[in-house]
């Protein structure tokens, strides 16, 4: 458990900050930048959680916490045994909801524009900031080390939120569909 003992340690004044190995680095690293957007999708999530209750709820509690464990892959790029990685479990847990949300909801006929309901808004930014943090780890991974099963689990997230903004739009019933060409 990590304990805080004051809110500001004035290390990173001079523009640099540290990752989980003690190793400083440019607050613009892409490594810091690829986390820094997994944080921001998790304040997203915060918004949406705002706006729902129950096993929605839930499944959202779980994805801050694993998005949480992803940062922290993330800033320890030299892994040594026993560190916090995201596991491939958590990418079928997501599948496994994904699924079964998917199931219960209306065929697509258009593409769906955010909105319907304030979750639903809201869990679309969640899944545009995960889309983002998405190509901010695929970048760093290209030249730098990255847990492969943390693309896996960024990639199917934005999936859930997808289809979790769905189900949460009367199973798919409220949903905004997108009109080509509707206000020419």
């Amino acid at each position: 458990m990590v304990k805080l003992t004051r809110i500001y340690t004035k290390g990173g004044d001079k523009g640099l900050t540290s990752l989980g190995s003690g190793k400083r680095v440019p607050k613009h690293d892409p490594r810091v930048d690829a986390y820094g957007h997994v944080d921001e999708a998790n304040a997203a999530v915060g918004l949406a959680r705002l706006h729902t209750k129950g096993a929605a709820d839930a499944m959202l509690a779980r994805i801050q916490n694993d998005l949480f464990d992803l940062g922290a892959d993330l800033c320890r790029p030299d892994a040594k045994e026993g560190d916090l990685r995201i596991l491939e479990s958590q990418v079928l847990r997501l599948e496994r909801e994904i699924d079964q949300m998917n199931a219960a909801l209306q065929p697509l006929e258009s593409f769906v524009l955010p909105g319907g309901s304030p979750a639903a808004a809201y869990l679309h930014l969640a899944r545009t900031v995960a889309r983002r943090a998405e190509r901010a780890i695929t970048s760093l991974a290209e030249s730098n080390p990255v847990n492969p099963i943390v693309i896996k689990y960024i990639n199917r997230l934005s999936d859930h939120f997808f289809v979790l903004s769905r189900y949460l739009n009367g199973k798919g019933k409220r949903d905004i569909l997108w009109r080509p060409g509707a206000n020419r």
